[in-house]
């Protein structure tokens, strides 16, 4: 229950790099080491662990060309192309996020786990500061597997029962993705998938909430207007303080999230300035429910 939740307790032991928990709920530093390097595999394996530890992980003063940041990313799974957004510098993964200083709508502006509409979301991914704001522009970052685990018994049950309909043309996310989308000449599509409301991450075994406000439809097994009281309560669960933390960007600062078990929401609070940002997506397969 929500009054009894503890923040997760430390399990990994780190030799090569220095991990620096940001909250109680999720997101730590990492630091000790340049990721455009050839790292060793022992490093990568301390990576993961801080990963799967906090869920986000952040990296300072990382000098990234586009190659190089996909090379990091390799590391830890098949890249991915994003849906309907071209990719930089002869890379078809790593794709420019951006908003222009005449701009309102930022790309994503909504608590949302990314492309839950594809058949394979992505397990990750990585977004590095390229050109920042004077001010603003700061990213949340929510546990799920907090959110999952502070529901009640009886509800929690029932979620693991459940399969929810994810649609890429759900509400305002959509928006500035297809302003880019426009911008390309590129066709707007709409990507439908299902997968089940509870997942089980591949790696730890926890249990997340795997429903967002940025893709959710509605139950696959409920109608629409049976839905919504439900996805609106845990639409508003899933981004308690407790669950979250909010990351200030500086130059060359990357993040890497477990999009298995966080969300994100990046705040639209620098009208007037650009920010750009590079992102790169890392594959991880179908999600698993309970029992499968």
């Amino acid at each position: 229950m929500l009054n009894d939740w503890e923040p997760p307790k430390s399990f990994a032991t780190y030799k090569h790099i220095a991990v620096t928990r940001m909250a109680g709920g999720i997101g730590a530093e990492v630091s000790g080491v340049d990721v455009s390097t050839d790292l060793s595999d022992a490093v990568i394996a301390e990576i993961t662990g801080a990963l799967d530890e906090n869920h986000v992980i952040f990296f300072r003063d990382q000098n990234l060309e586009p190659k190089r940041q996909a090379a990091f990313a390799s590391r830890f799974g098949p890249l991915i192309p994003y849906p309907m957004v071209k990719g930089l510098d002869g890379t078809d993964e790593v794709v420019p996020v951006i908003k222009n200083a005449d701009e309102r709508m930022n790309f994503g502006g909504i608590w949302h786990a990314d492309t839950t509409y594809l058949a394979e979301p992505p397990m990750g991914a990585m977004l590095y500061a390229v050109e920042l704001p004077p001010y603003g522009g700061d990213t949340l970052f929510a546990n799920m597997h907090l959110a999952y685990d502070t529901l009640s018994h009886s509800l929690q049950a029932y979620l693991e029962t459940l399969t929810v309909i994810q649609n890429s043309a759900k509400a305002e996310v959509t928006r500035t993705r297809e302003d880019r989308v426009n911008e390309q000449g590129e066709e707007r599509i709409a990507l439908v998938s299902e997968h089940p409301a509870v997942i089980v991450h591949p790696r730890t075994g926890r249990k997340s909430l795997f429903v967002n406000s940025g893709h959710t439809e509605r139950f696959k097994e409920l109608t629409s207007e049976e839905s919504a009281p439900l996805l609106d309560f845990l639409f508003k669960h899933q981004s308690r303080p407790e669950f979250t933390c909010r990351f200030h960007w500086t130059p060359g600062a990357m993040a890497f999230w477990d999009n298995y078990a966080s969300q994100h929401n990046p705040i639209n609070d620098y009208h007037g300035f650009k920010r750009l940002m590079h992102r790169v997506t890392i594959g991880g397969g179908k999600p698993q429910g309970v029992g499968k």
